[in-house]
């Protein structure tokens, strides 16, 4: 299936894509993460060695165990503070 990932503030710097179209058959954002993660050091540490990533699919919050669906919006974004 394709998903649609976005990439939001430090992550688009991190990796250089604001998003992208990912074929996978990732059933869930944890398996999908872990897809990413295996390209290398830089997607790595800016996905998975990041304790606070912030994760929506379809602009609802979401976590390493929301499922996947043909066509999701993944998005991916640091948390964001405010004052």
């Amino acid at each position: 299936m394709i998903v649609n990932i976005l990439y939001f503030a430090s992550l688009r710097e991190q990796l250089g894509t604001a998003n992208e179209q990912f074929n996978t058959d990732a059933a869930t954002v944890g398996e999908l993460l872990d897809q990413l993660c295996a390209r290398g050091p830089r997607w790595q540490q800016a996905l998975c060695d990041n304790s606070h990533l912030q994760m929506a699919v379809d602009q609802t919050v979401a976590h390493r165990d929301t499922p996947l669906r043909d066509g999701a919006e993944v998005a991916f974004f640091p948390p964001v503070t405010g004052g």
